[in-house]
């Protein structure tokens, strides 16, 4: 039997962090609010590698879960394409 990673909010999550993104310990873990960090982040400052993190995650969405992929598509695909 085989079994994908799924991509979950705790994925996504960490996957921004390790851009350099500063989502605080106490701010909502949802997607949709991380997102939005992201997206206020690149529009403050820009953040290498986040347009490549969008195309990755894109080209996955059949292993992620719907609300990261609609937390994708509301706030980091308008500023990464």
């Amino acid at each position: 039997m085989m079994y994908a990673d799924l991509i979950d909010a705790e994925d996504f999550r960490q996957r921004l962090v390790a851009l350099g993104i500063d989502l605080p310990a106490d701010a909502d873990p949802d997607p949709d609010t991380c997102a939005r960090l992201a997206a206020q982040r690149q529009a403050e400052a820009g953040v290498p590698g986040l347009e490549a993190l969008v195309a990755e995650l894109e080209a996955q969405t059949g292993v992620m879960l719907p609300e990261v992929r609609e937390a994708l598509v509301n706030h980091l695909r308008p500023i990464a394409g």
